[in-house]
């Protein structure tokens, strides 16, 4: 009988076996970051906050993608065992 694999574990192993994966989760990344240095900033212009609100969705976006990948890695694992 196998051990359930937990989401952290099988998102490691899409990062390195599935380049899709890994790009998304670089271009995740890259966004938190930009995300990361506005929210630094004391003020916000009208365009920052715009800039802000389109990196927030773009990210949401890029999370549900990956979270459907490692779903429908999970489904393959278990047909494979």
């Amino acid at each position: 009988m196998s051990v359930p694999i937990g989401e952290a574990e099988l998102r490691q192993q899409l990062l390195v076996r599935d380049e899709e994966f890994k790009r998304l989760a670089a271009e995740h990344q890259s966004y938190d970051e930009q995300l990361e240095q506005l929210t630094r900033r004391h003020h916000l212009t009208d365009e920052e906050r715009i800039q802000e609100i389109t990196l927030k969705k773009k990210k949401l976006m890029l999370k549900d993608q990956m979270y459907s990948m490692v779903q429908k890695y999970r489904k393959e694992m278990k047909a494979g065992s």
